[in-house]
């Protein structure tokens, strides 16, 4: 699965994308994974709600099913205008 990072996300962990071998079964279940992996990780997933998620490009919620996922990104919530 390709997971994709973003903004200050992309520059906490150091990295734009990377892919990823996981038996994670929820979008929580991954982020536990990836903090688990280095400090960088633990502070770009320290606060949630400061947080969004896309599975295959569709906005979802932490605790939506992976399934059979191609691609997760994470990213600061986005404002218009």
């Amino acid at each position: 699965m390709d997971i994709l990072y973003f903004a200050w996300v992309r520059e906490r962990i150091g990295l734009p994308k990377e892919k990823l071998e996981t038996s994670a079964v929820t979008v929580m279940d991954l982020v536990e994974e990836l903090r688990g992996r280095e400090d960088r990780y633990a502070l770009a997933f320290s606060d949630l709600a400061a947080l969004r998620v896309a599975i295959d490009q569709e906005l979802t919620d932490f605790d939506a099913a992976l399934g059979d996922a191609r691609e997760v990104a994470f990213f600061p919530p986005m404002t218009g205008g």
